[in-house]
């Protein structure tokens, strides 16, 4: 049962008070925002002072709260340096997502053949064009569309491939040079 002054708050709303009469199975209440209510005994829940949220979070310092808040997070990637001059390789990607708008119907050949006369293209196009540098991103997966991709560059003369800068790429790409003639 509920006593004179006990604390109490409502099952299913958000309503605290003070008991302040109990008859059968009624309680009336007086809410913290001084209103007079009435509810059913199983309607209510005895609150102990120390289960009070207004209390416990009191006793909380809330300087120490906001001196965590007031002290800047370190950042945790190390951001690439560029010079102010420096124009970015392109970039190609050569998942399948990125090159047909559906692969439905699409077997694993005719997916890498895609891919690899993609990348073929780029290349062809980057030496035509004197671009010193692409990059061609290639996922991690299994492997294929890499050692694929590894083959083609290796029968280049004049272009020499690495892997991407992991901090950038992960180890999802390959970063081609082209070694340029002089005409």
């Amino acid at each position: 049962m509920f006593n004179k002054g006990d604390k109490v708050t409502v099952l299913d709303e958000a309503i605290n008070g003070v008991v302040l009469s109990s008859k059968d199975k009624e309680v009336t209440i007086e809410t913290e925002d001084g209103f007079v209510m009435t509810f059913f005994v199983n309607e209510l829940l005895k609150v102990n002072e120390t289960s009070n949220l207004m209390d416990s979070i009191r006793r909380i310092d809330i300087d120490e709260i906001a001196k965590e808040k007031a002290i800047p997070k370190p950042r945790s990637f190390v951001k690439e340096r560029k010079d102010k001059h420096e124009i970015s390789a392109p970039e190609f990607d050569l998942h399948i997502e990125k090159l047909v708008p559906n692969k439905r119907g699409m077997s694993n050949y005719d997916i890498l053949t895609l891919q690899s006369e993609t990348a073929k293209r780029h290349i062809e196009f980057a030496i035509r064009n004197r671009i010193p540098k692409i990059v061609f991103i290639h996922g991690v997966g299994e492997g294929v569309l890499k050692a694929e991709l590894d083959f083609l560059l290796g029968r280049y003369d004049n272009i020499a491939f690495q892997e991407g800068n992991y901090q950038k790429y992960g180890q999802g790409a390959t970063e081609v040079f082209i070694k340029q003639n002089s005409k």
